[in-house]
């Protein structure tokens, strides 16, 4: 059976390495999976997109609510690979690469934001692709000191028609996903933090058994230039991490699913957002959030790619159509490419402005005003109403 998800490699001039990166023994330690530009080298392994069949398990129960069919969904997916080199060497940079931490959406897990972080990776970023631990990510797990152990955390679906509820209601403080936006973005803080550590030169002994040693990001990263993103509850949880860190200069939320951020913390996001959104998802209470942050903050932006739908903005948006209609229904009429070209370069002409990179990312600086193809400006609510 061919390959039933056929991700792109990365348009950059970089070739992108990746590696898996597990700190402490328990829940509040760390995993991510790490994408960084790499030396090329000959006969580089490719990873797996599912990193286990554990995780086949719950992107089955999650997407199609039923575990057994895991065994097709791994049929189907089990053996495509990311095109990225395992374990490759870092290719070093004298001034530094700026740094993101990318937060996935609820039912996913750190591979599966693979194509729009080889994409960034490939223009000059190291990315920490998190895997929650706040019962949001398809399945993940950590390794307890006793040698050889480990302990899974699954997926906990939000009751139905709570979704719902929580638009319409004020926001209860004891609320699951309050509390777990607040837990995810302290993840993403939790991250920062580690890579401050390394390029102090602290060593952050490695949990997994791999080639790959976390100190030659020492001298390889510039702290000052940091960044947070993430797509739809993760995207909520990059706004957050605002809050929470002044170190992250700037924002990136995909369809971000901006319920669960309490009005009372609107007003004191600091920092600059970009918010790219699917042409259907978003609700008039949630555009209402973003333009009520975009009118504190000059810089904010709001854009609509249209042709697009929500879980396109995940590498799930390379499933053959039919295998992506059957799980999500309608899959968008613009190429998902296209789509992944059109983000990314938004992204990074975004990222060049707020961190002050000296690239030529401004070459794209009209998609932040919503210019261009299959782009509009701001969020196209019940424009089909009009």
């Amino acid at each position: 059976m061919g390959a039933m998800l056929a991700l792109p490699p990365g348009q950059g001039p970089h070739q992108v390495g990746c590696t898996d990166v597990m700190v402490g023994h328990t829940r509040q330690g760390l995993f991510l999976r790490l994408f960084y530009p790499c030396l090329a080298r000959a006969g580089a392994a490719e990873p797996l997109w599912v990193p286990r069949p554990e995780y086949c398990g719950g992107l089955a129960d999650v997407t199609l609510g039923r575990r057994w069919c895991s065994a097709l969904l791994g049929m189907a997916i089990g053996s495509c690979r990311v095109p990225v080199s395992w374990n490759g060497p870092l290719k070093p940079c004298s001034r530094g690469y700026p740094l993101i931490i990318f937060s996935h959406g609820l039912g996913t897990f750190r591979t599966s934001y693979s194509s729009i972080c080889t994409e960034l990776a490939s223009w000059g970023f190291v990315v920490a692709a998190l895997e929650h631990r706040d019962h949001s990510a398809a399945t993940t797990y950590f390794c307890p000191a006793e040698a050889g152990t480990e302990e899974w955390i699954p997926f906990q679906r939000v009751p139905q028609g709570q979704k719902e509820f929580y638009f319409r209601n004020k926001q209860e403080l004891g609320s699951p996903c309050w509390l777990q936006v607040h837990q995810r973005a302290r993840e993403c803080v939790r991250a920062l933090r580690l890579f401050q550590g390394i390029a102090g030169g602290r060593a952050a002994p490695a949990i997994l058994p791999q080639d790959w040693d976390l100190s030659v990001l020492k001298d390889n990263l510039d702290l000052s230039k940091v960044a947070v993103m993430g797509h739809s509850f993760g995207g909520v949880t990059a706004v957050l991490a605002l809050v929470k860190e002044p170190r992250f200069r700037c924002a990136v939320a995909l369809d971000a699913w901006m319920f669960p951020l309490e009005n009372l913390l609107y007003p004191e996001v600091p920092s600059p957002v970009l918010f790219i959104n699917t042409e259907h998802f978003q609700s008039p209470e949630s555009a209402a959030k973003m333009r009520s942050l975009s009118s504190r903050n000059s810089q904010t932006r709001i854009v609509t790619v249209l042709g697009t739908v929500h879980e396109g903005q995940s590498d799930l948006a390379f499933l053959p159509g039919g295998l992506f209609s059957l799980i999500f229904g309608t899959r968008g009429s613009l190429d998902p490419r296209r789509a992944l070209t059109i983000t990314s370069r938004a992204a990074l002409a975004f990222l060049q402005r707020h961190l002050e990179l000296q690239e030529q990312f401004g070459q794209w600086d009209e998609l932040l005003e919503g210019v261009g193809d299959s782009l509009v400006p701001g969020v196209p609510f019940g424009r089909s109403h009009l």
